[in-house]
């Protein structure tokens, strides 16, 4: 099933709809998500946000979506036929762009001496894991990767800048893992045609759009219920509660992840998700301020 144009986000001219959706399909937005997460986790830990961690991570994003994107080429044609049709028009090109910034990645990364160039590598094995030996079809297994890659990062950030072990970065890389968990839950919504045909159980295939839904809010106030419980322990500064400002734009999105939403949604919406974070925490860094 398709949306009709314009349905989910009905406000926005022609012109912005289709260059959000080049953005969405190119991973350009997908990687501005990820690099988000690197910029939140550098504020509320206290760090400077320096350029070289944050291209290291746009790199290694763009690197393995756009192989998953080459990959997945077959289910795309059957859930997403635009973005397939935009795979198979452009998905080489922005490939080889991924592939060459990757290379690049590690590179400056050992020329500059970054501690722990090595762990580079670790966005092409969990490339190679998910999308070539078929991780992804391992039910509930391919939701927790791809929370854990996710989860990664903010103790990339903590490695980079020598603080891996202090409580703001587990608790962000605990908190990525668990929020970005729950949105590929729900990401899963608009593949239920293609999964089925390709053989692959999803949470909702086996339970259905709308337990799916349900189950995606519970664990989500769960995770919200569990930063406040570790704010009042005096665990971390209340400065983290800032976070929860994602648990509200989540619990909003949620109710309306159906099977017919457009890649602008999913792709956009959903996984905006991080960018609509690090915007909150970046005004409220600077409110801080005045």
């Amino acid at each position: 099933m398709t949306s009709t144009p314009g349905r989910d986000v009905p406000a926005l001219p022609a012109s912005v709809r289709t260059t959000i959706l080049y953005a969405v399909h190119s991973n350009l937005f997908i990687s501005l998500a990820t690099v988000s997460v690197a910029v939140t986790t550098a504020r509320l830990v206290g760090l400077p946000l320096e350029p070289l961690p944050l291209f290291l991570v746009f790199a290694a994003t763009m690197f393995v979506y756009s192989i998953n994107r080459i990959t997945d080429l077959a289910e795309d044609e059957r859930n997403v036929p635009r973005r397939a049709a935009f795979t198979k028009r452009y998905g080489r090109r922005w490939l080889a762009l991924g592939v060459a910034l990757y290379v690049l990645a590690i590179l400056v990364a050992v020329a500059a001496g970054v501690p722990g160039a090595g762990y580079l590598l670790l966005p092409l094995v969990a490339a190679v894991l998910y999308s070539m030996v078929g991780l992804k079809r391992v039910f509930l297994v391919k939701n927790c990767f791809v929370g854990a890659a996710w989860g990664v990062i903010p103790l990339g950030v903590g490695y980079y800048y020598d603080v891996l072990a202090s409580p703001g970065i587990l608790f962000l890389a605990a908190y990525v893992f668990a929020m970005i968990t729950v949105a590929a839950v729900v990401f899963d919504v608009k593949d239920i045609e293609g999964d089925r045909e390709e053989g692959i159980a999803t949470v909702p295939i086996v339970v259905g759009p709308r337990w799916t839904r349900i189950s995606a809010q519970v664990a989500n106030v769960a995770i919200a219920a569990g930063v406040v419980a570790v704010v009042a322990a005096d665990l971390l500064e209340p400065s983290f509660l800032v976070v929860l400002a994602m648990n509200a734009y989540v619990a909003t999105y949620i109710p309306f992840a159906t099977p017919d939403r457009t890649p602008l949604y999913y792709g956009f919406v959903v996984d905006g998700e991080h960018v609509f974070l690090a915007a909150v925490v970046l005004v409220a860094d600077w409110l801080t301020v005045l």
